[in-house]
Parts: C-alpha cells; sequence; structure tokens
C-alpha cells in the first residue's frame, strides 16, 4: 500500500505529464460518501432552502440525510463544490443576480451561518457567526 507521500507524488507527477502534453485529461476524484445533512447545517439552511437554493429535490434531501439513499456521483461532486465554496455555486446558478448585486451601490451578500465557538478575553466562549460584509457578530 502506498504512502499519503507517494500518493500525492503520483498525483503531482500526472499532473505535470498533463500539462507538459504527455498525457491527456485526468480523473477527477468524487468520494464515495458525503455527509448532507452536515454541510446543510454548516450553512445554517432548512432542508428546503437547501434544495431550493442547490436545485435539488427537498425528497432527495430528506432521503439522504435519511440514509435510505445515497447521492449519484454527480450530486456528490455538486455537494462537495457546495462544500468547499459555496458562493461559487451560487454565483454560478444564478449569475444574474450577483451581477446586479454587484453592479448595484449595494455589497452582495451571501447568507451562510457558522457556527464557531470563540474564547473572549474572560475566558468565557462565545458563539459567532458572519453577517452581511464579512464581519462577525457575537450571540
Amino acid at each position: 500500500m502506498k504512502t499519503q507521500f507517494e500518493q500525492m507524488m503520483n498525483g503531482l507527477n500526472d499532473v505535470e505529464a498533463f500539462l507538459a502534453g504527455k498525457q491527456e485529461g485526468f480523473k477527477a476524484h468524487v468520494p464515495q460518501e458525503v455527509d448532507v445533512k452536515a454541510i446543510r447545517n454548516r450553512l445554517g439552511m432548512t432542508q428546503a432552502r437547501f434544495s431550493n437554493t442547490f436545485g435539488f429535490s427537498l425528497d432527495a434531501i430528506k432521503h439522504w440525510e435519511g440514509g435510505r439513499r445515497t447521492p449519484e456521483a454527480p450530486a456528490r461532486t455538486l455537494l462537495t463544490v457546495i462544500d468547499k465554496n459555496p458562493a461559487a455555486v451560487l454565483t454560478a446558478l444564478n449569475p444574474a443576480a450577483f451581477a446586479a448585486a454587484v453592479g448595484s451601490s449595494k455589497p452582495s451578500t451571501v447568507r451562510v451561518r457558522v457556527d464557531r465557538k470563540r474564547r473572549t478575553s474572560s475566558g468565557v466562549k462565545r458563539k459567532t457567526h458572519s453577517t452581511e460584509g464579512g464581519k462577525r457578530t457575537s450571540r
């Protein structure tokens, strides 16, 4: 069995060969499992809002989270991108809304709630979340 380092080096060698024109294409890694509920909770969305925002059916979300079904490879790919960069997916799915927001005097906002525990100077932990403009407020 290869070590992680050997796997990474093989991957880098593949990229180098592709860029040099010695190898055509590459195979993307699609995760076998995706925790849909964890992704949705990190974004602070209900099942209905998550399904509407990203184009999944509400039934699919319920079945995936309930363990009755597993997302197919294309859905796992999209869910992985949503997990890593939800704003990129939102921009790709609704470019007109983002173009209008950028063109207006108001700053564009993507509301994503991320709960974190942060220590204050007194040592007390507080939950914080992101708000408009990337500022944080304490709760």
